[in-house]
C-alpha cells in the first residue's frame, strides 16, 4: 500500500510544480537541459542541467525543478559565453547595442580599444554610462589609448615629448584607468603611434600598472621584425609593471613562416618564465585588414592629414616614398613586403562611388588596368576616398595560424567590431567580423583536430575570462554569471568568406547573456541585458 501512497505523492508533487511554472512561480528564470555541459575550465563535457536564476548559474546537475522558460538542448553543447579579446566595438556600440554579427556568432564579451575609447579621457565615465543606460547585448569592455594621450598633447608631431609634456600624458592615462579603463593600448604601425618611444611607453605603462592595468599592443611589425616587436612589448611591461597582451599576433611574411612563430613561443615562454605576464590572441584567417594608407611610409603622416596629403602630391616627395616601398623605411613596417607584393593586397572599400569598381581586386590588377606604378595607385585611391580606404591583406600561413593556437596562452580575439547594420558592412569587409568564433570549433578543432574541444573552449571561455580579470565570468560555475552559448558541433559553421564576409554563421541556435536569452533558435531577440566591465581603477 506504501508503494501507491508514495506514486500518488510524486505525482502530485510533479503536477504542483507544472502549476508552479505555469503561474510565474518556478523556482528557476531559466533550465538548460540534457546538454553537454563544457564548463570552460579545459575538462570533458558532463550531461547536466543548467539552471539560471537573476541572471547567474545557481545550479549545474541534476534540475528536477522547473524554469519559467526551459531549453532543452539534447544533442547541443552548453558552454560558456565566447570572449571576443581583440573587439573594434567602441564607436558602434552607442549608436547599436545590439551587436547582432556578435552575439550571432555565440559571443557574450567583447574587449575592445586597440584605438584606445572613442572619446577623450575626461569623458569616459560618461561614454560607459551611456551604453548602460542605452542598453548593450554584450558585455564590453575597453583599453585607453596610450596614443590618445600622445595625440592630445603632441597632436601628429613625430618627436619624443618634454617632461612637462610626458606629465600631462601620464595624467590623461590617470584619468582614464580610473574612469574604469582595462588598460592602456597602442597600434605601433600606425602614425601617430609609431612615433612612441619604448621608454615613453614605459612611463605611461607604470601609470596603467598603479590600478591594475594591462599594456597590449598592435606591436611595431609582425614580419620580419617580428621577435624584436614582440621582445619590445615585454620589456614595457617588464619595466612598466603591467601584462602584456600581443594584440593579432602573427607571423607577417613568406621567408619567415615556420620560423618565427615558434621562435615567438620561445621567447614568450622565457618571458613567463621570469614571471612575466605575456600571452597573445588571434584570429584564425590568412589574410589581415586595414587601412590602404598603411603602405605609406610613416614619416610621411608627420604633422597631420593635410602634410600627408602635400606630400603625396608632390611628385618628387612621392619618389622618395615610392622608393621607401622597396628599400624600407625607420620607423615604418612595411606591409607590402609583409604580404609579398601588391598582388596579395585587395582593395576591399575604396569609400569613393567612382572607385567601386576596382573593389575585390589586388593593387597589382588596378595598376595594370590604370596603366599606373602599383603605389601610384594605390595612393591615388587613398586620397580620393572620402573615409579611410581599406585593404585585405593576404600574409599569413595556415600552419603558423596552427602553431599559435596550440601556444597555451593564446585566446581568440576578432580585430572586428560589431556592425552598425546588421548583415552589412562597416568599412572593412572581412570574414572575421562575422565568422572567427564558429571558425575556431569547426576549422581547427572538429576538421583539423588542431585544438581539443575542450582546449579551444577553454581559449574562448575560462581563458581570457582569468587573463581580463573578469570575475565569475568564463565558466559554467555556480554563483557565476549566466553567460552561455549553445551549439551544435555537427553543424557549426562560419559561413563568411573574402567574397561575402557578411553572412552569419550556422549552428549557434542560442545565446545567453547575463541570463537572458539574446539568441533564441538562431534570431536575436532584441534584448540588451549586456554589462560594462569595468577596470579596477574605477574602484580605486
Amino acid at each position: 500500500m506504501s508503494r501507491f501512497i508514495l506514486a500518488a505523492f510524486v505525482l502530485v508533487l510533479g503536477l504542483t510544480d507544472r502549476l508552479s511554472a505555469q503561474a510565474g512561480g518556478a523556482p528557476f528564470d531559466l533550465v538548460i537541459r540534457n546538454g553537454r555541459v563544457l564548463d570552460g575550465m579545459g575538462n570533458p563535457w558532463i550531461r547536466a542541467d543548467v539552471a539560471i536564476k537573476d541572471g547567474r548559474i545557481a545550479r549545474v546537475g541534476f534540475v528536477p525543478e522547473h524554469g519559467t522558460r526551459e531549453i532543452d538542448a539534447n544533442g547541443l553543447y552548453v558552454s560558456p559565453g565566447w570572449i571576443d579579446m581583440m573587439d573594434q566595438s567602441g564607436e558602434v556600440l552607442p549608436q547599436n547595442g545590439l551587436a547582432e554579427n556578435k552575439v550571432m556568432m555565440g559571443v557574450t564579451t567583447a574587449i575592445a580599444g586597440e584605438g584606445g575609447t572613442p572619446v577623450a579621457a575626461g569623458q569616459v565615465a560618461q561614454y560607459f554610462a551611456g551604453l548602460e543606460r542605452t542598453g548593450i547585448s554584450i558585455n564590453f569592455g575597453s583599453y585607453f589609448g596610450a596614443t590618445q594621450a600622445r595625440e592630445v598633447v603632441l597632436g601628429m608631431a613625430s618627436r619624443a615629448p618634454t617632461a612637462e609634456e610626458l606629465d600631462r600624458m601620464r595624467a590623461l592615462v590617470d584619468t582614464g584607468m580610473r574612469a574604469g579603463a582595462l588598460g592602456i593600448t597602442t597600434a605601433l604601425i600606425y602614425p601617430p603611434s609609431s612615433f612612441h618611444t619604448t621608454e615613453e611607453l614605459i612611463a605611461l605603462a607604470k601609470v596603467a600598472s598603479k590600478y591594475g592595468g594591462i599594456y597590449a599592443s598592435h606591436i611595431r611589425g609582425e614580419g620580419k621584425e617580428l621577435l624584436t616587436a614582440v621582445a619590445e612589448a615585454i620589456r614595457i611591461g617588464e619595466e612598466g609593471g603591467t601584462p602584456v597582451e600581443v594584440f593579432h599576433l602573427k607571423s607577417a611574411w613568406q621567408p619567415g613562416w615556420g620560423k618565427l612563430m615558434p621562435e615567438v613561443g620561445r621567447l614568450v615562454e622565457a618571458a613567463r618564465a621570469r614571471g612575466v605576464d605575456v600571452a597573445a590572441d588571434l584570429y584564425p584567417y590568412t589574410a589581415g585588414g586595414t587601412g590602404l594608407d598603411a603602405t605609406i611610409p610613416s614619416w610621411a603622416f608627420d604633422g597631420g592629414v593635410d602634410s600627408l596629403r602635400a606630400r603625396l602630391t608632390n611628385p618628387t616627395v612621392r619618389a622618395r616614398l615610392k622608393k621607401e616601398t622597396a628599400t624600407g623605411s625607420v620607423g615604418w613596417w612595411n606591409i607590402i613586403e609583409a604580404s609579398g607584393g601588391w598582388q596579395n593586397v585587395v582593395l576591399a572599400n575604396a569609400e569613393n562611388p567612382d572607385n567601386a569598381k576596382y573593389e575585390g581586386k589586388s593593387i597589382a590588377a588596378i595598376a595594370k588596368e590604370q596603366g599606373k606604378d602599383p603605389a601610384d595607385a594605390a595612393w591615388d585611391i587613398a586620397l580620393q576616398a572620402r573615409g579611410r580606404a581599406v585593404a585585405v591583406y593576404h600574409m599569413m600561413s595556415e600552419p603558423d595560424i596552427a602553431t599559435a593556437l596550440r601556444f597555451p596562452w593564446t585566446s581568440i580575439g576578432s580585430d572586428a567590431g560589431a556592425a552598425l547594420v546588421a548583415g552589412k558592412s562597416d568599412g572593412l569587409p572581412h570574414p572575421r567580423s562575422y565568422g572567427t568564433f564558429p571558425r575556431i570549433i569547426a576549422k581547427y578543432v572538429r576538421d583539423e583536430h588542431v585544438l581539443t574541444l575542450e582546449d579551444g573552449i577553454r581559449k574562448m571561455t575560462s581563458w581570457p575570462a582569468t587573463r581580463m580579470r573578469l570575475a565569475g565570468r568564463g565558466a559554467i560555475r555556480e554563483g557565476f554569471w549566466a553567460d552561455v552559448t549553445i551549439f551544435d558541433y555537427e553543424r557549426i559553421k562560419d559561413l563568411s568568406t573574402y567574397e561575402s564576409p557578411m553572412l552569419f554563421p550556422a549552428g549557434i541556435p542560442y545565446v545567453i547573456v547575463n541570463g537572458q536569452v539574446v539568441v533564441d533558435q538562431g534570431k536575436h531577440t532584441g534584448a540588451r541585458p549586456g554589462k560594462v566591465l569595468y577596470g579596477p581603477g574605477r574602484k580605486a
